[in-house]
């Protein structure tokens, strides 16, 4: 673990692998621990360097206020290209899931010397709110039982372990995996405050952020190779969205988990890692 600083911003790192070896730059969804510990190692016995970070408002990343956030979608992305810049000797592998897959669409956009791949996980195109009427909107019914559970007592780090595997289970993935991230991300969020709490174990944040311009119309821009990846099972952004990203990046490779919703299972971290290390 380290702190590295972009400008004014500090942003709390993790790497896995040789220091001299080719970057990848993991974006996550909340914080570094969207990503699965065992797709980094896959990904560094591949011989890459490995580096998953906080976004801004959680983990060890500068904190303010997540429930009015004075920086947008952009600033972030732009916190993706200068974080590569610093840690590379030259573009780096771009990698984001969930809402990190937003951030990653707009850096690769907005910052395209910066990046020489880039992989979307269990994302869309547009910002968060309702989709655009070709999309697939969230699954009402699973949306229903998720957000009609009552919040946990964010100072109890147990209470909010189980409240993690039960909205896994909901969602189809791992409630166990689920539990055990939640612990520690419990134990790297710097506050038991309700908005902190929500900014890293829900991306609670995401929802007050400016997501302005639209980016979805400049896919066909992407000149890196892609790929996409998507839960077949995923009801928060259902697989819909992820063939529509495949269809609008020129040239992208889609890969279906079959057997995931959400998240990227352990079983499924070799065949991912395969397919990113095929983009070079």
């Amino acid at each position: 673990m380290t702190i590295v600083n972009v400008g004014e911003v500090s942003l709390g790192c993790e790497s896995f692998g040789a220091d001299d070896a080719p970057l990848v730059l993991l974006v996550g969804g909340t914080t570094m621990l969207s990503w699965p510990d065992a797709l980094c190692e896959h990904l560094a016995a591949g011989g890459r360097r490995v580096v998953r970070y906080d976004l801004r408002d959680s983990g060890e990343s500068t904190g303010a206020d997540p429930e009015a956030p004075a920086y947008t979608l952009r600033d972030l992305a732009a916190d993706a290209a200068a974080l590569a810049g610093v840690l590379g000797g030259g573009p780096a592998h771009l990698a984001g899931t969930g809402v990190g897959g937003m951030v990653a669409q707009v850096a690769a956009l907005d910052h395209p010397g910066a990046f020489s791949a880039l992989t979307l996980a269990g994302t869309r195109a547009v910002a968060p709110g309702p989709p655009d009427d070709d999309l697939p909107d969230h699954d009402q019914a699973t949306m229903s039982r998720l957000f009609a559970r009552a919040m946990p007592d964010w100072t109890d780090r147990a209470a909010v372990a189980e409240f993690a595997a039960a909205g896994a289970e909901i969602l189809g993935d791992d409630p166990g995996a689920a539990r055990a991230v939640a612990g520690r991300i419990w134990d790297r969020t710097p506050g038991t405050a309700p908005p902190v709490q929500l900014a890293n174990h829900l991306g609670m944040v995401f929802s007050r952020l400016d997501c302005t311009p639209r980016w979805r119309e400049r896919l066909g821009e992407i000149a890196v190779p892609t790929l996409v990846v998507h839960g077949r099972r995923d009801p928060f952004f259902p697989v819909g969205n992820g063939e529509a990203i495949a269809r609008e990046i020129p040239g992208a490779q889609l890969l279906v988990l079959e057997e995931a919703a959400t998240a990227i299972p352990d079983a499924a971290a070799g065949e991912v890692a395969e397919a990113m290390l095929m983009l070079g």
